[in-house]
C-alpha cells in the first residue's frame, strides 16, 4: 500500500512552472553586459557543448524543488494485516435415510434427493463454521465428522444412499450420534439440524432422552419433518412387473419433533415441498450466524529519504559544477 502522509504539500507542485518562468525572467534582466567593438569574431564559434549542458544544469534546480516537495508530502509504503476472531458455530446435519425417504411426493425427485441438494446449498452458504454429517435409519453412524473442508462434506453427502443401513427410523440414535460428534467441541454455539419423515420405531435411546442429554451439553436441535400431509407415492419393486407405485399415508411424529426442539431451545419446521425445505434451511442459517471480530493492523515505512537524498545530491552537484566546469564569466 502506497500513500502520502501529508498529501496537501503536493499542491505546491502547481506553482513550480510559474517559479521556473519567473526565475528565467529575473535571470535575463540581471545578465552582465560586456561592450565589444564588433561581434564578427564570434560568428563562426557556434554554441559550445558546455553552454548546452549548462542549460540542462539550470533545470536541475527545478528537479530539486520537485523532489523536496514530494519528500515534504511524506511518501510511505505500508503493509496491512488482519486478525480475525470467530465465535463459531459447530453444526451436525442429521439425515434420515430410512426407506420412506424414497417417497416421490417432491416430484420429480424423491425426498432424500431433494434433502441432499438443499443440505449441500446450506453447507456452501456457511463460511467459517465446522460442519459434520450423521445419517440414521435403524442405526446411525457418522458420515463426516466436524470439518471446515466443505468440498469433502459435499462429496460425502453425494455418497449417501438409501439402503446403507437396515431399514427403520432411530431418531434417538441419530441425535445420540450427533451429540457424540459435538461432545468435545469448544464452539460457543453447537447445533444439530435433524431431518426425518417418520417416527422413532427402533434404537436403544428414545428421542426425548437424547434431547435432554443434548440440553445438558448446551446443544440446540432444530427438527424438520418432511412429506406432504395427504401422503406420498411410494415405489415398490415387483419381481414380475418391475417398479410399481402405491400411495402410503405419512407417518410423521410431529409431537415428538416439536418436543425435541422445545427441550433444547430449537424450533420445529414442516416441509411439504422442495422450496419450503430450502426456505427452512435458509431461515436456520440466518438464525445461527457466526460472530466475526476483525482487527486490522497497518505499518508504514517512510520513503521521503529516497527523494530528499537525491535532491541534496543534485543540488550539491549543481553548485560544484556551476562554480567549476560550467562557470560563467562574467
Amino acid at each position: 500500500m502506497f500513500r502520502f502522509a501529508n498529501p496537501y504539500y503536493l499542491l505546491l507542485l502547481i506553482f513550480v512552472p510559474f517559479l521556473f518562468y519567473y526565475y528565467n525572467k529575473i535571470r535575463a534582466k540581471k545578465q552582465a553586459v560586456i561592450r565589444y567593438s564588433s561581434f564578427d569574431i564570434f560568428k563562426n564559434l557556434g554554441q559550445q557543448n558546455r553552454v548546452i549542458y549548462r542549460k540542462i544544469l539550470d533545470l536541475s534546480r527545478i528537479l530539486v524543488i520537485i523532489l523536496c516537495i514530494i519528500a515534504l508530502a511524506r511518501p510511505q509504503m505500508g503493509t496491512s494485516s488482519e486478525e480475525i476472531n470467530t465465535e463459531g458455530v459447530d453444526i451436525i446435519l442429521a439425515l434420515d435415510i430410512s426407506g420412506t425417504m424414497s417417497s416421490e411426493d417432491f416430484k420429480p425427485k424423491n425426498r432424500l434427493s431433494v434433502a441432499k441438494e438443499v443440505i449441500k446449498k446450506f453447507i456452501q452458504g456457511r463460511k467459517t463454521d465446522r460442519q459434520g454429517l450423521v445419517v440414521f435409519s435403524s442405526q446411525s453412524f457418522t458420515q463426516c465428522p466436524l470439518t471446515l473442508d466443505y468440498n469433502l462434506i459435499i462429496k460425502l453427502v453425494d455418497k449417501v444412499e438409501l439402503g446403507m443401513i437396515k431399514d427403520g427410523t432411530a431418531i434417538g440414535m441419530g441425535i445420540a450420534t450427533s451429540i457424540n460428534r459435538l461432545r468435545d467441541s469448544n464452539a460457543k454455539t453447537k447445533v444439530i439440524i435433524l431431518l426425518t419423515d417418520g417416527r422413532n420405531n427402533t434404537g436403544e435411546i428414545d428421542p426425548v432422552t437424547a434431547a435432554n442429554l443434548a440440553k445438558t451439553m448446551g446443544i440446540k436441535i432444530y427438527t424438520i419433518g418432511v412429506g406432504k400431509p395427504e401422503g406420498a407415492i411410494f415405489p415398490v419393486k415387483n419381481p414380475f412387473f418391475g417398479k410399481n407405485y402405491v400411495k402410503v399415508p405419512i407417518d410423521l411424529d410431529e409431537d415428538i419433533l416439536k418436543q425435541i426442539a422445545d427441550i433444547t431451545g430449537g424450533l420445529y419446521f414442516r416441509a411439504d415441498s422442495e422450496n419450503k425445505l430450502f426456505e427452512i434451511y435458509k431461515q436456520i442459517d440466518a438464525m445461527e450466524k457466526t460472530i466475526i471480530k476483525r482487527k486490522e493492523y497497518k505499518r508504514y515505512n517512510e520513503l521521503f529519504r529516497y527523494f530528499l537524498i537525491p535532491a541534496f545530491v543534485i543540488l550539491a552537484a549543481e553548485l560544484i559544477l556551476g562554480y567549476t566546469i560550467f562557470l560563467k564569466i562574467p
